[in-house]
């Protein structure tokens, strides 16, 4: 529930002079952290749990979005990072306890250049409070221009005596269809403390089971666009065929495939912590405390897509006004690839098989010494060692796909007119439809993704209390932080996308059919009755049995296993960043009136010095191979180092003022520098190609160290109003200027001299005994003139084909100053005893620059830029609580690249959500409850320029949790 910081006035937190609430409903929390809010300074918001390993939410990102200003990203159904403000997860830092907490992400693709923290990977029971700190003070780590979240725990000396929980619920899931519907989830606290409480011993540890399914329909990759008068390679054709043609000054664009999606996943997560207290005498209070976090996941999916290739059938768009600006987006869209090339040639029907198990592991060593030397003075030291690590679970990599197919498509036609894109095969004479009698396999692809995070952090901080004066206090502290990030990613792959063996070395009771259109019932369109079906569904062990017996029978070399498919554990990409931060702060403390109006100020002011050592691994690029029709692979022999320097340093300064105008009548301004660091891609230090090229360009992606990192003058001014007990209603505003922009710009260049096989003299021969452009046909040619090197391969010759131009994204610091602000407005209202409780609050978030759909260059936007609500009513007495939470987030960026790398924009569409928890207390000891998570099935949907250019949609069902807690 929204509530506020356990921050209160320096002075009394440290005289114990507050009210002391026993906190043990919602009522009582909200009024609890009511009071907190009111007598804070600067900007705070939190959510404080209901009792000890009693959280309001099952997830800690759930919990967070009911926050004003705070909205989340949703991975499987689920809450996982935050945005604030509109700043995005890579913009918010997340401490625990006060300490810089390390994050380790991993892409499908890619190496991860993330510095985001998932909250997924933490049990909220283990969890007392969460701070979101939206100004900044001189005495918190940087790194996060949206906000700094602390994550608390609880401590045995704070809660002296002994204490015991325990719970136990049921996950209940209906969206899996090969798992378990219904899933444990345990966890248990024990606290106690010993000799007169000066010695401490917590331990908290939680299970989870999880099996969920997700359905979805994806333009994986991404949409070409084109103006209305190009004649490009893949653009429409000009003879009729469509419907509404796009004028010379309408954008459009060109869908590169479609797939549908059947994803089911296993979740399991453990957490644990153990945390020791020692208070040898009253004025000294030590801990110790570890904690650990571990999430597995498995992921397996069946797909059936289809890969279009630039032959654009007929179709329908919709009614631009050919004027600049100007987007249309389309209908109907056919496209007939595979129905043109060699004689008996077909296009494929992708039926995608992957199975895949990633790990995601948190670890975190800490020791602190609290000393009271003087009645004035407290000095405090904090050292920490944490890490985080994911990767692969097994050999198969992060990530897999085998592509089975049947090579019998002549046309595909995609109906975009609703939420859901309805796509209809068409077949080869005398082919029904898929018939496993037909299938066999084509290219493979296991990627390998890791990241380990490491971070050492030492802290000294201070304050000096002043028994008289207008300066009550002042705060000051050194700090020191070493942070190490290794990003890695290798990538398997075979390009035998024009199929593997024939459908004879496959068993036909491999293929399963599975029912395609029930898959999708709850989505708007999903029910057009020229759906596909059916799709067949496979195993991966299945598919790599058959895959190499074939290698077997045919004496091939399938990678780095051999007749055997595995990922490669030899990176390609290997990228080591290690960054030093030193950082000083001073803060003062003032307490004094105007006229007759009580006034709290804290100036302070924190220097940061930050140096960069780079590090990637950048392999040596050798040629280039024509691997399939429409598929070209970057060859590489090798790999060596590259280092690269840099650094800054920054003075950030803060000011906090707080007067009250009258009896619970507060003003509030704060002002504020805060800096973000940069990804880490974008200060690798190398140059890497990636290996897919298209057949007239390569792509690859360069580093900079030298970057610097977002800077944001931050200006904050809100009034709040406190008139009955628990009730308030505040009104803020906040403006950012954000500084050195990080974006991604792009250039073109022949870089390593590589020759491409497109557009050489061999093309141009076979083009012209062909009589055709068709890139099957043309390879083909090649294959048959024997025009391949020792290895067999169609590569580019030195000196006599073209040169590969390769587009290369940098990342480099905008000169533009970028203006964001907004507006945050909250209630929260008790209805005196009659146990009815209402939280409404409403952000508005604005920025000076918007995408340009009509563009295609590369832009400077700042991502997740959007308006949330919350929506909150709840009932309680001494046996019931009742609670029904809304929440709505607006349409936003995403990203300004798409899945082909190309610069296009992805789109969230607004989506909204309502949960639903009921707690039923029995006794003093045992209460029973049911939680409902998304109970109305919502679901997402992404998209590009225009809405009917399909990025994704993902049909997500409802979840429950049944349960008790008993104490003991």
């Amino acid at each position: 529930m929204p509530a506020l910081a356990q921050e209160t006035e320096y002075q009394d937190v440290e005289a114990g002079n507050f009210e002391v609430i026993e906190v043990s409903g919602i009522r009582e929390s909200l009024t609890k952290s009511m009071l907190t809010k009111k007598a804070a300074s600067g900007v705070v918001d939190a959510i404080s749990a209901e009792d000890i390993g009693k959280f309001p939410d099952t997830n800690l990102a759930e919990s967070m979005q009911r926050i004003t200003g705070v909205a989340i990203d949703r991975s499987n159904g689920e809450g996982s990072k935050i945005t604030v403000r509109g700043f995005g997860p890579d913009y918010n830092l997340v401490t625990l306890n006060g300490r810089q907490m390390p994050a380790a992400n991993i892409e499908a693709t890619s190496a991860s250049s993330s510095r985001s923290f998932d909250f997924a990977n933490l049990a909220s029971e283990g969890v007392s409070a969460v701070e979101v700190y939206k100004t900044s003070l001189a005495s918190q780590p940087t790194g996060g221009i949206g906000s700094t979240v602390n994550l608390v725990t609880a401590k045995p000396l704070s809660n002296p005596g002994f204490k015991a929980i325990m719970g136990a619920k049921g996950v209940i899931d209906q969206s899996t269809e090969e798992g378990d519907s219904v899933t444990p989830e345990v966890s248990g606290i024990y606290s106690q403390t010993f000799n007169d409480d000066t010695f401490g011993i917590q331990i908290f540890g939680a299970y989870q089971d999880r099996d969920a399914g997700v359905n979805s329909a994806e333009t994986g990759n991404g949409w070409i666009p084109f103006y209305g008068d190009s004649g490009d390679w893949n653009s429409l054709p000009r003879d009729g065929s469509f419907e509404n043609y796009p004028g010379p000054n309408d954008l459009y664009a060109i869908p590169q495939n479609l797939a549908y999606n059947i994803d089911e996943f296993r979740r399991t997560r453990v957490n644990g912590q153990l945390t020791l207290q020692y208070a040898p005498t009253d004025d000294i209070t030590t801990t110790l405390d570890y904690t650990y976090s571990e999430l597995e996941t498995r992921t397996r999916r069946q797909q059936i897509s289809t890969w279009f290739n630039g032959a654009a059938a007929y179709g329908e768009y919709t009614q631009g006004t050919n004027e600049a600006g100007s987007v249309v987006g389309p209908v109907i869209f056919a496209d007939a690839t595979g129905a043109g090339g060699a004689p008996g040639a077909a296009g494929d029907i992708g039926l995608g098989t992957s199975d895949y198990e990633t790990f995601n592991e948190n670890k975190s060593l800490g020791f602190n010494v609290e000393w009271l030397a003087t009645d004035n003075l407290t000095l405090e030291l904090d050292y920490h060692d944490s890490q985080a690590e994911a990767g692969p679970g097994n050999n198969l990599g992060s990530n897999n796909v085998i592509s089975g197919v049947q090579f019998d498509r002549v046309l595909t036609e995609v109906d975009y007119s609703q939420d859901f894109p309805v796509m209809d095969i068409a077949y080869a004479d005398g082919v029904e439809g898929l018939n496993p009698a037909r299938m066999s396999t084509s290219g493979t692809s296991f990627r390998n993704s890791y990241m380990k995070a490491e971070i050492e952090q030492l802290q000294f901080r201070g304050n000096y209390y002043f028994d008289t004066g207008i300066v009550t206090s002042i705060d000051f502290g050194l700090s020191g932080i070493e942070v190490k990030n290794r990003s890695a990613y290798s990538v398997a792959q075979r390009d035998t996308w024009g199929g593997y063996g024939s459908p004879e070395d496959y068993p036909d009771d491999i293929f399963v059919q599975e029912d395609l259109p029930g898959k999708f019932d709850d989505t708007l369109g999903s029910n057009g009755d020229d759906l596909e079906p059916f799709y067949y569904a496979s195993s991966m062990q299945d598919f790599l049995s058959a895959i190499s017996a074939v290698a077997v029978a045919n004496g091939d070399d399938l990678g780095p296993c051999g007749t055997e498919l595995c990922m490669d554990p030899n990176y390609q990409v290997d990228r080591v960043i290690e960054e030093t931060q030193w950082a000083a702060y001073a803060q003062a403390n003032m307490e004094f009136d105007i006229a007759t109006m009580p006034v709290w100020l804290s100036v302070g002011l924190r220097y940061e010095d930050t140096s960069v050592d780079s590090t990637a691994q950048v392999p040596r690029i050798t040629g280039l191979a024509w691997a399939a029709a429409n598929e070209y692979s970057v060859l590489d022999e090798g790999y060596t180092n590259t280092s690269l320097e840099g650094g800054y340093d920054h003075l950030l300064p803060s000011v906090d003022f707080k007067m009250e105008l009258q009896e619970d009548l507060f003003l509030r301004a704060s002002y504020s520098k805060t800096i973000t660091r940069p990804g880490y891609s974008d200060i690798q230090g190398g140059l890497t190609v990636n290996q897919l090229a298209r057949r007239d360009e390569g792509t690859g992606t360069s580093g900079n160290p030298n970057l610097q990192p977002f800077e944001s003058t931050n200006i904050d001014i809100a009034t709040e109003y406190y008139y009955g007990d628990g009730s308030y209603l505040s009104v803020a505003y906040f403006d950012k200027e954000v500084e050195n922009f990080i974006g991604t710009d792009s250039y073109t260049d022949t870089l390593f001299d590589i020759a491409t096989p497109f557009g050489g003299p061999r093309y141009q021969e076979a083009a012209e005994a062909l009589g055709t452009t068709d890139d099957a046909a043309i390879r083909q040619y090649f294959l048959d003139q024997g025009y391949v090197n020792a290895e067999g391969l169609i590569v580019g010759i030195d000196g006599e084909d073209p040169l590969l131009p390769i587009r290369v994204n940098q990342a480099v610091n905008s000169e533009d100053t970028r203006s964001i602000d907004g507006w945050e407005f909250a209630v929260q209202h008790l209805f005196n005893d009659t146990g009815f409780g209402v939280i409404l609050n409403y952000t508005i978030v604005e920025g000076d620059v918007e995408y340009d759909n009509y563009s295609r260059e590369t832009q400077f936007v700042l991502r997740g830029l959007s308006d949330t609500a919350n929506a909150v009513l709840f009932y309680e007495n001494e046996q019931w609580e009742v609670r029904a939470a809304w929440n709505w987030r607006d349409k936003f960026l995403v990203n300004t690249f798409d899945g082909n790398g190309l610069a296009n924009p992805i789109y969230n569409e607004a989506y909204d959500q309502l949960d639903i928890n009921v707690r039923y207390q029995v006794n003093e000891d045992l209460e029973v409850f049911v939680e409902g998570i998304n109970v109305t099935g919502e679901y997402q949907r992404t998209h590009g320029r225009h809405p009917n250019m399909l990025i994704g949609v993902y049909d997500v069902e409802p979840r429950y949790n049944i349960g008790a807690r008993y104490s003991f």
